[in-house]
C-alpha cells in the first residue's frame, strides 16, 4: 500500500468505437460543436480488459479522468502475470526490471514521469507524485526511488520467478548475433474523457525485455509515449519506443486532431508519417490510440495481435482493429 503526503510535508523531508453520437470515420469539421459529449475510456492491450473494468467503475461513480487512469493503470502494475508492466515485468540485460511510467492532466495541462525505476510497483503513482509535489516533469533512476521513499511508496523485489526463468533462458541462448531486446512489447496507455469534459491519459511499462541496462523508451516521455490537451484530445502509444521518440507520434496524432482530423484518421496519418520517416516501423510492433473531446475514439496499428478496450461506464467492449499493412 502507498501513502501520499502534501506538497509542504514532502519538501520538508527533501478500430473503432464510434461516440457521441457520431459516425467512426465523421470528420470534426461535420460534427455540431454543440452536441453534448460522450465520457469514455480507451486501454491498449488485452491486460487492458481488467484496468478498463476497474477504471469504468470510477467513470460511472464521476471520478475524475486523472483519478481514473490512474487507478485503473495500477491494475495491471499490480498483477505479476503481466509480463510488461509493474510487478511481473521482464527485466533488462543484468537482470534487474526497472520500470518507466507517465501521467498527464489535461484540465490543468501539466504531467508527471519517472524513468529506469526499481523496486516500485506502481511506477504512474510515483509519477503523479511527481506531477503534484514537485516542479519537475520527469525523475529517473536513483533520483526517482529516493524520491518515491520519500512519498510513501513501499520496496518490494519486482522480479518474480517466472520473469526471472525467463531471463536466465534468454542469458543461456545469447549469441553474438542477437539483436539485445524482444523487440515487442504490451505498454498500457489510457486515456480518459470524463463526465466533466476534461481529459487525462496514463502511459506505465517494464520497457523492452532484455534491453541494455538505463535504457529508456516512449513511455514516460510526454509527446511520445502520450500527449493530452484538454481543448482537443488524447493519445498515447504502444511499441517500439525508439521509433515513436523519433517521430512525438501522440504528440502529432493530438495537433492532427486539432485540425479536423476524427482520432482514427489522425492515428493513421501519424503512422504513415512514422513510416516515411523510418520504414522499419512497417515490420515493428506499433500501436496508438486516441480519443477527442466528443469522447470518439480510434486506433491505428500494424499488429495483427494488438486489441484495445473501450468503456462508456459500462462493461469493456473489446475491439480487434485492422492492421495496416
Amino acid at each position: 500500500m502507498t501513502h501520499h503526503v502534501s506538497r509542504r510535508s514532502f519538501l520538508s523531508t527533501t478500430l473503432l468505437v464510434g461516440a457521441a453520437g457520431a459516425l467512426p470515420g465523421e470528420a470534426a469539421s461535420d460534427r455540431d460543436e454543440a452536441k453534448p459529449f460522450k465520457p469514455g475510456i480507451i486501454t491498449t492491450w488485452e491486460h487492458g480488459r481488467p484496468a478498463t473494468e476497474t477504471a469504468a467503475r470510477h467513470l460511472k461513480n464521476g471520478v475524475c479522468a486523472l483519478d481514473v487512469v490512474e487507478k485503473g493503470v495500477n491494475v495491471c502494475e499490480d498483477d505479476p502475470s503481466v509480463t510488461s508492466v509493474g510487478l511481473g515485468g521482464l527485466p533488462d540485460e543484468n537482470g534487474v526490471v526497472t520500470l518507466d511510467a507517465c501521467i498527464m492532466d489535461g484540465r490543468r495541462h501539466r504531467a508527471g514521469a519517472v524513468a529506469g525505476l526499481q523496486n516500485i510497483r506502481n511506477p504512474v503513482s510515483v509519477a503523479r507524485q511527481v506531477m503534484e509535489l514537485t516542479r519537475h516533469v520527469l525523475l529517473v533512476g536513483d533520483g526517482a526511488l529516493d524520491f518515491a521513499r520519500k512519498a510513501g511508496f513501499q520496496e518490494q523485489n519486482l522480479l518474480t520467478e517466472h520473469a526471472r526463468q525467463r531471463w536466465l533462458e534468454w542469458r543461456q541462448n545469447l549469441n553474438p548475433d542477437d539483436n539485445w531486446i524482444d523487440r515487442t512489447h504490451d505498454t498500457v496507455t489510457m486515456l480518459c474523457l470524463d463526465g466533466r469534459g476534461d481529459l487525462a491519459g496514463a502511459c506505465s511499462t517494464s520497457g523492452l525485455a532484455w534491453k541494455i541496462h538505463g535504457r529508456v523508451g516512449d513511455s514516460p516521455i510526454i509527446g511520445a509515449g502520450l500527449y493530452v490537451d484538454n481543448e482537443v484530445g488524447a493519445a498515447g502509444a504502444t511499441g517500439v519506443g525508439e521509433l515513436v521518440l523519433q517521430t512525438l507520434t501522440s504528440f502529432t496524432i493530438v495537433e492532427l486532431m486539432r485540425h479536423g482530423r476524427a482520432p482514427h484518421e489522425a492515428c493513421r496519418e501519424a503512422f504513415e508519417r512514422m513510416c516515411a520517416k523510418i520504414p522499419e516501423a512497417r515490420t515493428t510492433q506499433e500501436a496508438f490510440i486516441a480519443i477527442d473531446k466528443q469522447g470518439r475514439v480510434g486506433c491505428a496499428t500494424n499488429s495483427e495481435t494488438f486489441v484495445f478496450y473501450y468503456s462508456d461506464g459500462g462493461p469493456p467492449e473489446r475491439n480487434k482493429p485492422i492492421p495496416i499493412s
